[in-house]
């Protein structure tokens, strides 16, 4: 209360100052604006009268002023006429008394032959007196005085004064109750809300973070008591869960446990990742920068990983306002836990490394999607580049750290992990390959095939999801380059360097974070204009191996024989625009839209349309509003690595409803058995999915959904890394060869 008194004297203060400076000038303008029209009203008035009378005063007539000074006299101005000795010679009746003072006036402008005029008090008012001698042959022989009353000036004064009093009143009054409701709004309640958290905490009991105080206002101490803020919170949860793990003698993977198995097995040293896709990118949106997380699976799975174990995770500043923000900033921007070190490219090499060989080559070479790969000298030249370059940064973010541990992921980094382990050979390296990978025939076409091999050999662990995709690797390597294969340790081993290959299915943190409230579904629904029984949602990047134009050729198909549907479902897909400066990619993302538009077209009924098509960025809050109120996710990739969107819907499912249709073409079909498993090109069978999916009792739901959330919270993204670490920290060590 005395900060609020304290803040409020210093604004009345300060409105006061501000107000009187303002009014006092205002008045002063407006006295000068005031005189300068007395002074010109005189100087006429007084001119005219003098060469009225000019003729009466030089015949020395001692009459005749009557008719003058009645054309020009008025009851507010008062006229005089004197002859060369400042005699009266005529006067209006309202100022003959009191003409005796103004004598020395008419005196000085007879002997100076000029204008005098000034301020006089004429019958106990403020009067403006202006004397004209009345002149012949440029000789003065007489005076005209003008008398105008003045006293409205201290009058009109005296008023503004009290209007601005009034004003300031008013004024003071507004501001006080502004800045009240402000303090009050902006800095009590965040305070209390603080303080109360801070109670509840010490008492024990589990309250969710108190909501993002105004760094504006507050500063550092914003950021650092909401970090810390969130920091308890997850760590009071994690120790819960472990607690409850205990209880129920489950052993699953947590953060916390995978944070004790980094310490126990390396010593706390840093891991450093290293991946093309950035984990926050920097956008600006008008005169605003903000954070967007891209729309990546492998985002998904590495960001706890990070958030958990710490380190520096080297990737591509690929965020158009991501040189304004930094190269080295700390993540996550509310709890630094791990260094993001961005990396630049320029506009030549992204095109070539990254649309180029890693997306229009490698990319269709793993997909069974009868894509053609295209691969160009150009493109090998800057992927090498490229690969090179992160390979130099990679090496000077660890010159420090002895033994470091490295993950590098995905096929835009094929050869990096012999780039580094020949710098470094002290360095554990893994390489984790997040698409499938084909069969050796298919690999044949890639001109490159041996160097992109040779590279990936350099780990000291290769990752697939699957272990067929393991299979088909070994059998590449073996038929393609020499070197030993031990099928039965799944090993390559090239001179003195093994190579080991395992299957690791990635996977999601098991919950996506704390739940604030509960969703909203009619709210959500009807932000959308959806008013439907039935909600299912879609949720991938715009790319020809989702198989978009094939789920609506099955929704379509679904409305046909089942028409009773219409008006009582509605699908909701959300498409993250991707890669779209490559031609198949915009073909798609066209076709996507024409069928979209067809299908509402040729459909839609009463303010109904079977499909909500949303072309955008989602961040992962607004897609796990999604997750929760559809009655089904559809996942019909015609060929994919794993896709986690599957598993994300399942980790959102805690209220263990909703039905996932699953492509048996995606490797999380191989965890999740008891999703509804369809043939994405068969669109009769995912049309019959989509029926099966509304009409499935509800206690046959919640079995299938509660034994899938089983598998993802057994199976999680945490338990992927310390399975994947654990594989690493077995191989043996070798020593440091650089020179001290």
């Amino acid at each position: 209360m005395r900060f609020l008194v304290r803040l409020l004297g210093g604004i009345w203060l300060a409105t006061l100052i501000v107000s009187a400076g303002f009014a006092y000038l205002e008045v002063r303008e407006e006295r000068e604006r005031q005189i300068d029209s007395l002074k010109r009203r005189a100087s006429l008035v007084g001119a005219a009268v003098a060469e009225a009378s000019e003729r009466l005063v030089t015949r020395g007539a001692r009459g005749g002023y009557e008719r003058v000074l009645a054309r020009f006299g008025t009851p507010e101005r008062g006229l005089a006429i004197y002859d060369s000795f400042g005699g009266v010679l005529g006067a209006t009746v309202d100022v003959r008394p009191f003409l005796g003072p103004l004598s020395p006036l008419v005196s000085e402008a007879i002997r100076r032959n000029e204008p005098v005029a000034g301020f006089h008090n004429v019958a106990g008012r403020l009067t403006w007196v202006h004397v004209v001698p009345v002149q012949q042959d440029d000789r003065a022989v007489g005076a005209a005085a003008v008398l105008l009353d003045a006293q409205y000036l201290e009058t009109g004064e005296w008023d503004l004064w009290r209007r601005t009093a009034v004003r300031m009143g008013v004024l003071m009054l507004l501001v006080t109750g502004i800045t009240w409701a402000l303090v009050r709004w902006s800095v009590t309640r965040p305070i209390a809300r603080i303080a109360e958290w801070t109670k509840q905490m010490k008492a024990g009991r589990p309250v969710l973070p108190p909501p993002d105080a105004d760094e504006s206002l507050f500063g550092s101490l914003a950021s650092e008591v909401t970090g810390l803020a969130r920091t308890l919170a997850r760590a009071r949860n994690a120790a819960e869960q472990e607690a409850r793990l205990r209880l129920a003698g489950e052993s699953v993977w947590t953060e916390e446990r995978l944070k004790q198995f980094v310490e126990m097995r390396f010593g706390g040293r840093p891991m450093f990742v290293v991946s093309n896709r950035e984990p926050v990118s920097h956008v600006r949106d008008g005169r605003v920068v903000r954070e967007q997380e891209p729309a990546s699976g492998l985002v998904t799975a590495l960001g706890p990983i990070m958030q958990a174990c710490g380190g520096v995770w080297v990737a591509h500043g690929s965020g158009n306002a991501d040189r304004e923000v930094g190269e080295r900033i700390g993540l996550p921007s509310s709890d630094p836990t791990y260094t993001l070190r961005r990396v630049w490219l320029s506009d030549e090499e992204e095109a070539g490394y990254y649309y180029g060989f890693a997306n229009e080559g490698l990319w269709p070479l793993c997909h069974i999607v009868h894509e053609r790969p295209r691969f160009r000298a150009a493109d090998w030249e800057h992927y090498q580049t490229v690969n090179e370059r992160f390979a130099r940064t990679l090496l000077s973010e660890m010159e420090s750290i002895e033994n470091p541990i490295v993950l590098v992921q995905d096929y835009h980094f094929a050869l990096l992990p012999r780039l580094v382990k020949d710098a470094r050979p002290d360095a554990r390296v893994a390489l984790f390959w997040h698409i499938p990978w084909p069969n050796f025939e298919a690999v044949g076409i890639c001109p490159w095939q041996q160097e992109i091999l040779l590279g990936m050999l350099g780990a000291d662990l290769v990752g697939f999801h699957t272990q067929f995709y393991c299979n088909n690797f070994l059998e590449t390597v073996e038929r393609s380059i020499e070197g030993r294969i031990e099928w039965d340790r799944f090993t390559v081993v090239r001179g003195q360097h093994t190579t080991h290959v395992r299957p690791f299915p990635i996977s999601v943190a098991p919950d996506l974070g704390l739940r604030e409230k509960p969703v909203d579904r009619e709210g959500t629904l009807a932000s959308l204009g959806v008013g439907t029984e039935f909600v299912g949602v879609g949720v991938e990047r715009v790319d020809y191996t989702k198989g978009l134009p094939e789920r609506i050729r099955a929704l379509r198909r679904f409305f046909e024989r089942w028409p009773e549907y219409r008006g009582r479902l509605t699908f909701i897909q959300i498409a993250s625009p991707s890669r779209s400066r490559i031609a198949r990619y915009q073909a798609v993302q066209e076709e996507t839209r024409e069928m979209v538009r067809a299908l509402n077209d040729d459909l839609s009924e009463r303010g109904w349309q079977p499909i909500i098509y949303r072309e955008r960025h989602h961040d992962h809050r607004e897609i796990d509003v999604f997750y929760r109120i559809a009655d089904f996710c559809m996942v019909t990739s015609l060929h994919d690595g794993m896709n986690l969107v599957a598993k994300e819907f399942v980790a959102a499912r805690d209220d263990d409803d909703g039905v996932l249709i699953l492509s048996r073409f995606a490797g999380a079909s191989h965890d999740l058995r008891d999703a509804l498993l369809v043939n994405p090109y068969d669109v009769e069978d995912v049309a019959a999915a989509i029926y099966r999916a509304v009409t499935i009792p509800a206690e046959e739901r919640r079995d299938r959904m509660d034994r899938m959330r089983r598998q993802v919270r057994e199976h999680n993204i945490y338990g992927w890394a310390g399975l994947l670490l654990d594989e690493l920290a077995r191989i043996p060590r070798v020593p440091d060869r650089r020179v001290a």
